[in-house]
């Protein structure tokens, strides 16, 4: 496929891309070097089920996936954990591990609904911290 019908595959359904020329240099980039993009998103595992506004943006990394780039995760465990740390935003509390683990499960089993899990990475933020 042509880069001209990624970026209009990819466009369809959004309100614009921003810098539009930057992901055609990043598409074209891939193709030159037959490396595929890592496109990634960030989630904070505050609940066991993600909300349907995620939807849009699922569809969004599958079709990255579908002309073979590869989705990267990122699970905010470690963002989880500390919740809100000035006590005001009940929407954050801070969980337990085994809360933040099994909600990270629920995630990824729902997310993988939609997305190709053969070309989905699952990370943690808190690897940053581990060495």
């Amino acid at each position: 496929m042509q880069i001209s019908d990624q970026i209009a595959f990819l466009k369809r359904g959004t309100a614009g891309i921003i810098p539009e020329n930057g992901l055609g240099e990043k598409l074209a980039r891939s193709v030159k070097t037959g490396k595929p993009l890592n496109v990634k998103l960030g989630l904070d595992p505050t609940a066991p089920d993600i909300h349907l506004g995620l939807r849009s943006y699922c569809g969004k990394l599958r079709q990255f996936q579908d002309l073979g780039h590869q989705v990267i995760l990122i699970i905010g465990d470690f963002t989880a954990l500390i919740g809100d740390p000035s006590g005001r935003a009940a929407t954050r509390p801070m969980l337990t591990q085994e809360q933040i683990e099994e909600n990270a499960r629920t995630y990824v089993d729902q997310l993988s609904q939609i997305l190709d899990r053969d070309k989905t990475t699952v990370r943690f933020n808190s690897e940053c911290w581990r060495r």
